[in-house]
C-alpha cells in the first residue's frame, strides 16, 4: 500500500469541495482533493449547468413571443440545444477541472475514498492518505427513490439522465413537484416531448407561497405539460418497451421515460463514517465553521449537501469558504473568530437562503415565505405591475411578497414570481442579511423603468 501525508484531505471534488480545497491551499496548506467520478461534480455535469442550458431556449422563446415585432418561430431545435449544453459540460471531460486544481496548488486524487482512522483516508483500498490537520467531507447528495411497486423493473431517469439525454422522448412522465420536477418537465416539454407531471398536492413547489406554485403550474400548462395534481404513482410496469404508469386515482399513462424527482439525501454511504460512530446515509451535523460536532478532536469537517443544512450549490460553496478558512487558520495557529458575521462561520442558512426556480415564470425567494407563528410579522403582497414590467413583456404577470418584522422594521423574507425575476433576489438577500431598516431602504431608489420598481410599490403598500 502506498502512503502520503497532506495537511488537509478533501473528499468530493464538486464545486463545494473545490472551494474548500482552494481556500485551504490559499492558506498555505498542502491539500489533496479526492474524487471518484468527475472533478467538477454534480452541478457541472448533471445538475445546475446542464439543466439551465436546457431551460434557457424555451424561456427565451416564450419571452420573445411577448414582445410584438420580434421574429420568432414556434419550435426549438433540440440538436442545437443539446450541442450548447454539451459545450457547457465539456461532454463530461473533466481535464480542465483537474488542471485547475493543480494550478491552485491542490493534488487531485482519483478514486473512492473511505475514512479508515483518525485523519486517515484510504483511496480504492490501497492508497493511504494521512492529514496532519483535517479531513473535509464534501460529497454532496444522491437521489432518493420511493418504494413504488414495479419501479425496480424499469430503468427510470434520475436527474442525471434528465439533464444529459440527447434524444427527445415521445412521452415523459415526471414524478415530483419540487424544483427538479418542474424545471425538467418544462424543459422537455419545450423541446417537444409530451410531458405528464405527477404531484401529490394541489400545486407544485409546496414549500413556497401558494401563488408561486399556482403561477408555475399555469406556466407548465402553457408549455404543454399535463399536470396531474392531487395524484401519485401507485405502480409501474414495462409494456412493449415502454412504461405504463398507474396513478393513484386508477388512471393509466404510457410513457417512453419516467423521471423520478422525489428528493435527495446526503451522500454519506460508503465513506467509513460508521467507524467514527456516525450513521451512514444521514447528514453530517456541523457547527457554523463546518466542524462535525460528534467527532472528537476537531479534525473532521463537512460542507454542502452532505450536511443537510442548505442543499444548494451557492450555499455549499459559501459554507466551504468558512470551513476551508477555518482549517487553514487553525493549522497555522491563528485565531478563528466564531462570531455570526465572521468569515470563519456560515450562518446565512439560519435566515437568508436565496433560491431561484428557473421555469417560465421564474420564482426567486429568500428568507421567510410567511409570517412567524405568534409574531407581529406582517406580509405585504402585490402584483408586479410597474412601468418596467409592462415594457419588459406584454401582459406581464407577476407577484411579489415581503415578510416584515414590524418590531424592528426589517425584511425577513421576499418571494418574487414572474418573467426574469431571478435578478431581483440578490437585492432582497442584501436587505435581509444587512438588516436594512425599511426607512433606509426607502431611499434606495429603483431605476426607471425596471422591474425593480416593485420595491417602491412594496414599501408604499407597507405604508411608507
Amino acid at each position: 500500500m502506498s502512503a502520503q501525508t497532506f495537511d488537509v484531505i478533501v473528499i468530493g471534488a464538486g464545486p463545494v469541495g473545490e472551494v474548500a480545497a482552494e481556500r485551504a491551499a490559499r492558506g498555505g496548506l498542502k491539500v489533496a482533493l479526492v474524487e471518484h467520478e468527475r472533478f467538477g461534480g454534480e452541478c457541472s455535469y448533471w445538475a445546475c449547468i446542464p439543466s439551465k442550458a436546457l431551460l434557457r431556449p424555451g424561456n427565451l422563446l416564450a419571452a420573445a413571443k411577448r414582445v410584438p415585432g420580434v421574429p420568432v418561430g414556434d419550435r426549438i431545435d433540440p440538436e442545437r440545444v443539446f450541442a450548447r449544453r454539451d459545450w457547457f459540460t465539456g461532454k463530461g471531460d473533466d481535464a480542465g477541472q483537474v488542471e485547475w486544481a493543480r494550478g491552485a496548488g491542490i493534488e487531485p486524487v482519483r478514486g473512492h475514498a473511505a475514512i479508515t482512522g483518525e485523519r486517515e483516508v484510504t483511496v480504492d483500498g490501497d492508497r493511504v492518505l494521512t492529514a496532519r490537520h483535517a479531513v473535509l467531507v464534501c460529497t454532496g447528495s444522491v437521489p432518493s427513490t420511493p418504494p413504488i411497486p414495479g419501479l425496480d423493473t424499469i430503468r427510470p431517469w434520475g436527474s442525471r439522465e434528465a439533464t444529459s439525454a440527447s434524444a427527445v422522448p415521445g412521452a415523459l412522465g415526471v414524478l415530483g413537484g419540487g424544483v427538479v420536477g418542474v424545471e425538467m418537465a418544462q424543459a422537455w416539454a419545450t423541446l417537444g416531448a409530451e410531458v405528464h407531471l405527477i404531484i401529490t398536492g394541489e400545486r407544485p413547489l409546496p414549500r413556497l407561497p401558494a401563488f408561486a406554485g399556482d403561477a408555475v403550474s399555469a406556466g407548465l400548462r402553457d408549455a404543454g405539460v399535463r399536470v396531474h395534481a392531487n395524484s401519485g404513482l401507485a405502480g409501474v410496469s414495462a409494456v412493449d418497451g415502454r412504461t405504463e404508469l398507474e396513478l393513484t386515482d386508477g388512471s393509466r399513462l404510457v410513457v417512453d421515460e419516467l423521471l423520478v424527482a422525489t428528493g435527495r439525501r446526503p451522500a454519506t454511504t460508503g465513506l467509513g463514517l460508521d467507524r467514527l460512530g456516525l450513521a451512514e446515509g444521514k447528514p453530517l451535523d456541523v457547527d457554523d465553521t463546518g466542524r462535525v460536532s460528534a467527532v472528537d478532536g476537531g479534525w473532521l469537517y463537512a460542507a454542502g449537501d452532505v450536511t443537510g443544512r442548505a442543499p444548494l450549490t451557492h450555499q455549499g460553496k459559501y459554507a466551504a469558504r468558512a470551513a476551508g478558512d477555518t482549517v487553514a487558520a487553525l493549522a497555522k495557529g491563528e485565531p478563528v473568530d466564531a462570531a455570526p458575521w465572521s468569515r470563519f462561520t456560515a450562518t446565512a442558512d439560519h435566515h437568508a437562503v436565496p433560491q431561484v426556480v428557473f421555469t417560465d415564470p421564474e420564482v426567486a425567494a429568500v428568507g421567510l415565505a410567511d409570517a412567524r407563528a405568534g409574531s407581529a410579522d406582517r406580509v405585504v403582497e402585490i402584483d408586479i405591475a410597474v412601468a418596467g414590467s409592462s415594457l419588459h413583456a406584454d401582459g406581464y404577470a407577476g407577484r411579489a411578497r415581503i415578510v416584515v418584522d414590524t418590531e424592528r422594521e426589517v425584511l425577513l423574507g421576499a418571494t418574487f414570481v414572474g418573467q426574469d425575476v431571478a435578478e431581483l433576489v440578490h437585492a432582497a438577500t442584501v436587505a435581509i442579511v444587512g438588516e436594512v431598516p425599511l426607512s433606509r431602504l426607502w431611499h434606495a431608489t429603483p431605476a426607471f423603468p425596471t422591474i425593480s420598481e416593485v420595491w417602491l410599490r412594496l414599501l408604499e403598500a407597507y405604508g411608507l
